[in-house]
């Protein structure tokens, strides 16, 4: 694993996502290394390839600072914009142990007075470090949770942690009077052939006492169509099958379907009103 450290300029950026005011990437790069990751791009502002995603980490060494200039600049009025951690990396990846950037960032924003909402996506059970930080603003944490067979994380999510103790870790938080939620994505395509697994998956998220999920499709678009089908070449005909149809709507129709019943099985409340997909799928 590569891990550099580099002088950031800014670290509270304005949003290009529809629902969110600025986000933080502390880290460029994610040791996490998932192959369904659209943020492979980010490679080439430190010229890695794409290839090379999940084996390097750029640790943007002066975020706390910077971001403690840029709110003591801001007025009261802007302290309410949304801010998200993180867009394009986990701000919970195994460096934050060390450089622990996105808990001084946080830090930052509670001794700003910051009011505005801040939401946390990771995969992490890390998060639960900061508790004492999280409490203290108007927060919200989500994890990513695409599976509860282990086995399968581990071939999509090469180094994440396990989804149990990214459900336990749900469950810790909710406790602690922290606002939580799940992000089901991608919603993996297999799902459509075994339901059960798809209510094993919503079972284990509402039994963690989160009321929210935001479910999203597969991307296979562009260049993380490439990645998947890299790491897919060598799996039987059947399983690239289900990837392949993936793309299609009538796929897709039949997957938010069994959404929705599950969403009504578990009293839970879908984000955005259903299951996201890109609009370029065939």
């Amino acid at each position: 694993m590569k891990i550099h450290e580099l002088k950031a300029k800014s670290i509270i950026v304005p949003s290009n996502l529809p629902d969110v005011d600025y986000v933080i990437n502390p880290y460029t790069g994610c040791q996490f290394g998932c192959i369904y990751c659209y943020a492979t791009f980010m490679g080439r502002f430190v010229n890695e390839p794409r290839r090379n995603w999940g084996n390097y980490v750029y640790v943007k060494a002066s975020a706390v600072e910077l971001a403690g200039d840029q709110l003591h600049k801001w007025g009261a009025k802007r302290k309410e914009s949304s801010i998200l951690f993180s867009s394009v990396t986990d701000p919970y990846q195994g460096v934050e142990n060390k450089f622990r950037l996105t808990r001084g960032i946080l830090g930052a924003l509670v001794e700003s007075g910051y009011l505005g909402p801040v939401s946390i996506l990771t995969k992490s059970p890390l998060v639960s470090r900061d508790v004492d930080l999280l409490i203290r603003l108007n927060a919200e944490v989500g994890l990513t949770v695409t599976t509860t067979d282990d086995r399968l994380s581990r071939y999509l999510e090469v180094s994440a942690p396990q989804a149990r103790r990214r459900l336990d870790t749900l469950e810790k938080l909710g406790k602690a009077g922290i606002r939580t939620y799940a992000f089901v994505g991608p919603l993996l395509p297999h799902f459509r052939y075994q339901p059960n697994l798809l209510g094993q998956l919503f079972g284990a998220i509402a039994g963690t006492g989160v009321k929210e999920v935001y479910v999203e499709h597969l991307n296979l678009t562009g260049p993380i169509k490439n990645q998947i089908w890299a790491r897919l070449k060598n799996e039987g005909e059947e399983i690239q099958a289900v990837y392949e149809k993936a793309q299609s709507q009538e796929y897709r129709e039949v997957l938010d379907v069994m959404v929705a019943e599950m969403i009504t099985k578990h009293d839970l409340h879908i984000r955005y009103g259903g299951t996201i997909y890109h609009p370029d799928l065939k």
